[in-house]
């Protein structure tokens, strides 16, 4: 009596239908534009990590733990966004390789970044990022999802005050950083 048994053939994956009353057409645009927001969005915490991680001179210790205190705050984003795609039916990002191709936040892979220059550039590009979000808040408020608009909201204004701050920082400051 033989212990090998034949492998069953394996069953499809159940489909990821999560019902919504919204429809078809609004669930496919919200989805695309949260997941281009979130691609955005790893994006921008990689890049304040990245900053993070390699800042220098006079001012380290309030830049390093402004950064430090950013990046987290963005990371923190991500799950909330993802989970929104799933939650009106949608699926939502599976790699780096299609956040690179939906991220519209510009890498920067340079061996050296003045400190005033780090901060000069993620105010811009959390500018931008706040434009971005109030595109996709439009396109939820065409299709009457108040509840994705509501999280665009809080993240619009927690990137606003991210703005801010980088603002503040790199008031007065010489190009050098000092």
């Amino acid at each position: 009596m033989s212990k090998v048994r034949m492998l069953q053939p394996h069953k499809k994956a159940a489909a990821l239908d999560t019902p919504t009353d919204l429809k078809a057409d609004a669930v496919t645009a919200i989805s695309e534009a949260l997941n281009t927001l979130l691609a955005d969005t790893f994006a921008l915490y990689l890049k304040t990590k990245n900053f993070h991680w390699h800042v220098s001179g006079p001012h380290f210790r309030d830049y390093h733990l402004l950064l430090d205190k950013q990046s987290e705050q963005i990371f923190a984003m991500t799950d909330d966004m993802a989970e929104r795609v799933r939650k009106i039916g949608g699926t939502t990002l599976r790699s780096i390789g299609q956040i690179s191709r939906l991220q519209r936040v510009d890498d920067n892979d340079a061996d050296f970044v003045p400190p005033l220059e780090m901060l000069r550039e993620l105010l811009d590009d959390n500018k931008n990022f706040t434009a971005n979000m109030r595109r996709a808040h439009k396109i939820c408020d065409d299709h009457d999802d108040v509840a994705t608009a509501s999280l665009i909201e809080v993240w619009i204004d927690e990137t606003e005050r991210r703005t801010w701050f980088l603002f503040e920082a790199s008031r007065g400051v010489d190009r050098t950083g000092r």
